[in-house]
């Protein structure tokens, strides 16, 4: 099985690399791991997705400042089917940004670097995010708290495909809750045939409270038409052994 997925990957790699988009600009692939919105465009990013008895609602948008630095603001709703419906409201809203430090033309090697920064704060304390759960519960006394974040991106985007690692660091200043966590982020993502997208990922966190270390996986499969993206997206937490299945609709004006 390992031999077989390790080939599937590398036929994945050698195809999407030599495919030519035929004028189809990597700035217009609005869920390449490495996208920032640029100078004056602005990204809508709506999803929706539904596992552990939870519907998730979410908005999204991405303002390019310039051709450096980009902002962004998110927030979802949640509807609870279970656990007394107790667990239903918005979550934290996050307000953040990229900064791109390092240029593809800038060095020999073609590598994009970024380095990212923002802040959660506000929500229903009842509904988790950034993954704040353990037991298969909300754990309520962390998820009210305002958190901050910053971290760094690198990678390197080919005609088919592009790979990228993300460092992020997670802060939370209490005195009784105090916490930090680390994620580590790699992700391979292919542009196939026709329009045709892929992508998988896998975060890895750990943090000074050992009952939220997590690992996701993640797989994507979009379709892009235009400057429009439809998405299906599903993931696997391990610890919790948790998953959940989604869509999402980028459009870029």
């Amino acid at each position: 099985m390992k031999r077989f997925l390790c080939g599937f990957i590398g036929v994945l790699a050698i195809y999407g690399s030599a495919y030519s988009m035929d004028g189809e600009l990597v700035s217009l692939d609005t869920s390449d791991p490495l996208y920032m919105a640029a100078d004056d465009r602005i990204l809508s990013t709506t999803d929706i997705g539904y596992g552990n008895d939870f519907l998730r609602l979410g908005q999204g948008f991405e303002y390019g400042v310039n051709d450096r630095l980009s902002m962004h603001a998110n927030t979802h709703y949640q509807f609870d089917f279970a656990h007394n419906r107790r667990e239903r409201g918005f979550s934290s809203i996050e307000l953040g940004g990229v900064y791109r430090a390092g240029l593809a033309d800038d060095n020999s090697m073609g590598v994009v670097s970024d380095v990212l920064f923002g802040i959660n704060f506000g929500g229903n304390h009842r509904v988790s995010d950034l993954g704040l759960r353990k037991n298969h519960k909300t754990d309520e006394s962390i998820t009210d708290k305002t958190k901050y974040f910053a971290g760094v991106r690198i990678g390197r985007q080919w005609a088919g495909v592009t790979l990228s690692g993300t460092v992020k660091s997670t802060w939370i200043f209490d005195n009784a809750k105090g916490m930090a966590m680390l994620d580590f982020m790699p992700e391979m993502y292919f542009r196939m045939v026709e329009g045709w997208r892929f992508g998988v990922g896998l975060t890895a966190r750990l943090s000074t409270n050992p009952d939220f270390d997590k690992e996701w996986l993640k797989f994507k499969v979009l379709r892009q038409f235009g400057q429009t993206q439809y998405a299906v997206i599903y993931s696997y937490e391990y610890e919790e052994e948790e998953s959940s299945i989604g869509m999402q609709l980028n459009i870029l004006f």
